[in-house]
């Protein structure tokens, strides 16, 4: 299976995911569910980060439909275009810048429903007005995709959309600053990222057992800041040199690793053993076997960004 093939497997889930997680949050709002609202809001958590994929994914079925690297380029498919796939992209790139600030705050709710036993009222109706905004986003981006291979579908009047992940990347790669600014915030999500995860971990792990969890439960939000740093300026990345990471078999580690650690955090916002963790209290082995793993991932995070331009051949 390659990356094209994963694209068609994941290329439903923002779309359909949407629909039952947004139900979901609705029916916890009206039933007054503690219950349902978390169960949404972690599965816009999900899949805020199953999105990334799909998007990268997305960009490699282009590469392997396409001959022409430029806008105006004939594709293999002559039926095809590359600006119905220009339009498509820029679409879904939208609506997955979108579908992240979903899954930040929905798991801040869930983050806040830990420390106080309920989601603000701001928070619920930032998701709310957030998930209307993606679900339109993510819809417009999957009719968008389904006119590339159904041309019955097609409306001929239509404008051809701008590239707008093209434009994208052209300004990443040709304005001198943006890339080492976006190299600098990403060195310093990572920074923020493993400084977190270390503390919690090392905790788990039996280290600093004069500090019980609550207090460093506090300091997640800024893990998660790090995550977000990394998630932004790794799709700059991305946007401006496409082919040097869908081309290379340790990006996709990466990708796989990142995806893991963003679940494996779950464990530590949401669930009571660690929560009720306190001062000299031992972690119970389940805690530290989570704490391992995520140690693993992250530290497999940064090995495969680190080694990104020496293995794979693909810079």
């Amino acid at each position: 299976m390659d990356l094209t093939h994963l694209h068609l497997l994941l290329n439903h889930v923002p779309t359909v995911g949407m629909v039952i997680a947004l139900g979901l949050f609705l029916l916890s709002l009206f039933a007054r569910s503690d219950h349902i609202l978390q169960a949404s809001l972690a599965l816009f958590l999900g899949i805020a980060l199953l999105t990334i994929p799909t998007y990268v994914t997305g960009n490699a079925a282009a590469q392997a439909i396409c001959k022409a690297p430029t806008s105006t380029g004939p594709c293999r498919d002559t039926t095809l275009s590359r600006a119905m796939i220009d339009a498509h992209e820029g679409a879904a790139l939208w609506g997955m810048g979108l579908m992240q600030f979903v899954g930040a705050f929905a798991w801040l709710g869930l983050w806040q429903f830990r420390r106080a036993a309920h989601v603000p009222r701001w928070n619920i109706a930032v998701i709310l007005l957030l998930s209307v905004m993606t679900f339109s986003a993510m819809a417009r981006a999957a009719d968008l995709g389904g006119d590339i291979h159904h041309p019955e579908i097609r409306d001929q009047g239509d404008t051809p959309a701008p590239p707008v992940a093209r434009e994208l990347g052209a300004f990443v790669v040709g304005v001198k600053w943006v890339w080492p600014t976006c190299e600098t915030l990403h060195f310093i999500g990572l920074s923020l990222l493993f400084g977190v995860a270390a503390m919690v971990d090392l905790r788990m792990l039996g280290m600093l057992k004069s500090v019980p969890f609550h207090a460093l439960h506090r300091m997640l939000p800024w893990g998660i800041l790090g995550f977000g740093l990394n998630s932004i300026t790794g799709m700059l990345f991305f946007v401006g040199a496409p082919q040097q990471y869908t081309q290379n078999p340790v990006f996709k580690w990466k990708m796989i690793l990142m995806m893991l650690t963003g679940l494996n955090v779950l464990y530590f916002t949401v669930l009571d053993q660690p929560w009720v963790l306190q001062a000299g209290e031992d972690a119970p082995l389940t805690a530290k076997a989570v704490a391992v793993s995520a140690l693993a991932l992250v530290l497999g995070v940064l090995y495969c960004g680190r080694m990104l331009p020496f293995l794979g051949n693909a810079f």
